[in-house]
């Protein structure tokens, strides 16, 4: 096999089709080894913030194959299953507490999806049918269906697609720019509100920016001023914790850290930690209440809902974040990767903003000539740092949004939560050289007038 794949080599259809592709063979804790024996540092968790025990994790292979020599699958529609049964306890004790309900799918689109359409239902319902329209930050990104690609504000994400998409609404991203407090994101939400409240059926939101802008968590007032508002005009909260959940910034989900309470989240992502296609959605008593007292049915569902396999890998990813206290470790050496991220960065002119929580930290590419402005559209540094990156036999993933005017280049650093130190600053310090020789490249483009 070759030591990468073009679209003009495979029969694959690929997401990129000018991208040669590494191939890689294996992985093992925070290490790919392609074909051709190039070994990658992953600072990325395989590069979607999902592996969060790292790769090849034999308890995880274990659970999965013992499971699959009882019963790998049913559809969810005809039965339920032990390991179902006991993942959706352990959500509601251990992770999530304040949650009553657990529903299964097998990834963050679908989870996102899903929730969004028991939002609708918890209206329906209760006799409320015109409330349908949600409300979110205009730079996100919730997942790759129709109905996920509706709830973003980036309109160069949705094309050519928006002919399918619903009409929702969007605020600025709260806590950005001339924004600090998050007072003209509310402010923005209140127009909304005012002229279209009865329609308002939820407000969907990352807790702490992932992919579309990693690290940036809104401010206090801006959550406050979010529970006031709901009070008020009937609209749930719900989260998009497919990245942030289980443990990724410290907690077993961001809002544990908030100064409100969602009425639904979904999650994904490290709740199978990349050895099985797993999501969820959670609920509090009152949304599943409108159910139990009105149709009793939430029927809709995905072919792998709640599949005895990917339960069984989840229970056993909640045990090893248990029995290694790995979120604890995420909580403590959050800060100071932070700050050791920080220094790494330091003194480079491209580099703006670095922030974030826990394992999901991210900067900020800015134009070396003022030090603030986003970088031309055409540069496509989002991609530069990446390739550059695999350059140095690291991998991170980087978001190139400019062109809808909320932000620009960004790029995710969100190891595995068992990364030893000693993995961490090697990391950091091909980052530091990727970077150097990124703003090199930039810098020399830009001097010969591309952009």
């Amino acid at each position: 096999m070759r030591g990468s794949v073009t679209a003009d080599a495979t029969h694959v259809f690929p997401r990129f089709l000018d991208l040669a592709y590494p191939n890689v063979e294996r992985g093992e804790g925070v290490w790919l080894t392609t074909v051709d024996g190039r070994r990658i540092l992953d600072a990325c968790s395989g590069g979607a913030m999902v592996t969060c025990l790292g790769h090849s994790v034999p308890e995880l292979a274990a659970a999965a194959a013992e499971q699959a020599e009882r019963i790998s699958y049913f559809y969810n529609h005809h039965f339920t299953n032990g390991p179902q049964e006991r993942l959706a306890e352990r959500l509601t004790e251990v992770v999530a507490p304040g949650m009553a309900r657990v529903r299964f799918v097998s990834g963050g689109s679908e989870a996102v999806e899903t929730m969004v359409q028991l939002a609708r239902l918890y209206h329906v319902e209760r006799g409320d049918a015109e409330r349908w329209r949600v409300v979110s930050p205009a730079q996100a990104y919730h997942g790759s269906t129709m109905g996920t690609l509706a709830l973003t504000g980036r309109r160069a994400l949705q094309e050519p697609y928006t002919p399918y998409l619903a009409d929702h609404r969007h605020i600025p991203p709260p806590g950005r720019g001339s924004d600090p407090t998050g007072e003209a994101a509310l402010a923005a939400l209140d127009r909304i509100l005012e002229a279209e409240g009865p329609s308002i059926a939820a407000f969907v939101c990352e807790p702490v920016g992932a992919a579309a802008l990693p690290g940036h968590a809104p401010p206090d007032r801006f959550w406050e001023g979010l529970a006031e508002r709901r009070e008020r005009y009937g609209f749930l909260v719900c989260f998009d914790e497919v990245v942030t959940g289980i443990g990724r910034v410290g907690s077993w989900l961001a809002a544990d850290q908030l100064p409100i309470e969602p009425d639904i989240v979904a999650v994904g992502k490290a709740l199978g930690a990349g050895h099985a296609p797993l999501g969820a959605v959670l609920c509090r008593e009152h949304v599943y209440e409108a159910v139990d007292r009105g149709s009793r049915e939430f029927d809709l569902g995905h072919t792998w809902d709640g599949a005895p396999l990917s339960c069984a890998v989840g229970l056993r990813v909640l045990d090893l974040l248990v029995e290694r206290d790995l979120i604890a470790r995420v909580r403590e050496r959050g800060p100071r990767l932070l700050e050791e991220l920080r220094a790494a960065l330091s003194g480079l002119e491209i580099v703006g903003e670095v922030r974030g929580r826990g394992y999901l930290l991210g900067f900020e590419l800015v134009d070396p000539r003022d030090g603030e402005s986003f970088l031309p559209v055409e540069l496509d540094a989002g991609a530069l740092v990446d390739d550059t990156a695999l350059e140095h036999g690291l991998l991170v993933t980087s978001t190139h949004p400019q062109a809808d005017g909320y932000a620009g280049d960004q790029t995710v650093f969100a190891p595995a939560y068992t990364s030893t130190d000693e993995e961490l600053a090697e990391m950091l310090e091909r980052l530091r050289a990727t970077m150097e020789d990124v703003e090199r490249r930039l810098k020399e483009r830009l001097a010969r007038g591309r952009g």
